[in-house]
């Protein structure tokens, strides 16, 4: 099992555009996203909520996704994503590298997201609503930016005491 440290707001990875890997990294890919499966597990276990993680959270400066839905795993290497059209929400975020803030942002409603499973196959996922923010918040962190980029105000940032655990 290899749990990793999650990186915390304010370190300088969290900020770094990731690069994609090659199809001569796929052994790298299937232990990164073993590492993010492990790391997911373990916050879910200590703070009681947890979907996704992205490489970059556990200082893995690759372009990986990983989520476990309803005990359904999926890997998402080199994701590429889009909206399906211009219709957005509003919803609380919050993230495993600031637990208990939770930020108040705009996300497109429907989204498409192209990636390569660990097996380099081509996948494809439509999603909306909570998945799509989901996706969306995850894919922003491959490219350096953070749910808290987002805010539009002050107001925008509230603490939830039940999402800060007790790791």
């Amino acid at each position: 099992m290899a749990i990793r440290e999650i990186l915390l707001l304010g370190h300088d990875h969290l900020r770094v555009e990731c690069a994609p890997l090659e199809d001569t990294q796929k052994e790298l890919a299937a232990k990164v996203a073993e590492d993010l499966r492990d790391t997911l597990l373990n916050f879910r276990k200590n703070f009681g909520f947890g979907r996704a993680i992205a490489a970059p959270q556990i200082d893995a400066l690759v372009r990986i996704l990983y989520m476990n839905l309803n005990g359904e795993e999926t890997v998402l290497v080199n994701p590429v994503l889009e909206p399906v059209d211009k219709e957005t929400f509003y919803v609380w975020d919050d993230c495993f590298s600031f637990p208990g803030l939770e930020v108040w942002l705009k996300r497109y409603k429907h989204v498409r997201i192209k990636y390569l499973d660990l097996d380099w196959q081509e996948q494809e996922l439509l999603a909306d609503g909570d998945l799509a923010e989901l996706l969306q918040h995850e894919y922003d962190h491959l490219d350096g930016i953070l749910a808290v980029d987002h805010a539009q105000t002050s107001r925008s940032l509230r603490f939830n005491k039940d999402k800060m655990g007790k790791a």
